[in-house]
């Protein structure tokens, strides 16, 4: 039987960088902590000195991406306003996904915390059922909730034109807040 070696910190951390650079998919906490032999909560920890040092490490709910910086293509952000109930949020995030944007993030107004924004970063069906899932194995309430309803999404996409669609798909459903 072949004896894993454990990775300390500082390299443990460069290699945690390095794999989610190269890694065009979420990694998870459960499968950094494999591949350098300690805890999740050490890789948590690793990550938040990542964060610290100002590395664009952001945590989904399929794992932790690297924000890497587009290469040449222009990317296009809009915030809209939407309201519906928790039910259907499965078909709002595939209105949007299916054109071909992505959710970046859900906002609400809290009463008493104010700003409340929480990452999305959906852009296809596949992690739209992901994140769906992810809310019932957790047992997770949708921000959503708290405002009964309304709530905004930043989105992003390679053009104008699919934010437009995105936009007028979430209307023609009547989800979207003018």
């Amino acid at each position: 039987m072949k004896e894993e070696k454990k990775i300390f910190g500082e390299q443990r951390r460069q290699f945690i960088l390095q794999w989610l650079k190269e890694s065009n998919e979420p990694l998870t906490g459960a499968e950094l902590a494999a591949k350098t032999n300690v805890s999740r909560q050490v890789i948590v920890q690793d990550i938040s000195l990542l964060k610290a040092r100002n590395e664009p490490i952001i945590a989904t709910s399929q794992g932790y991406l690297y924000l890497k910086t587009p290469a040449k293509n222009e990317t296009y952000t809009r915030v809209v306003a939407c309201f519906h109930t928790p039910e259907q949020t499965k078909e709002e995030l595939y209105l949007i996904v299916d054109h071909g944007v992505t959710v970046k993030d859900v906002k609400i107004e809290h009463p008493v915390y104010g700003d409340l924004t929480a990452s999305v970063m959906v852009s296809n069906r596949l992690e739209v059922d992901q994140f769906i899932q992810k809310i019932k194995e957790t047992n997770a309430s949708y921000l959503l909730q708290l405002t009964d309803g309304t709530h905004l999404h930043t989105l992003e996409a390679d053009s104008p034109a699919k934010l437009n669609a995105a936009c007028f798909a979430l209307q023609q459903a009547g989800f979207l807040i003018e």
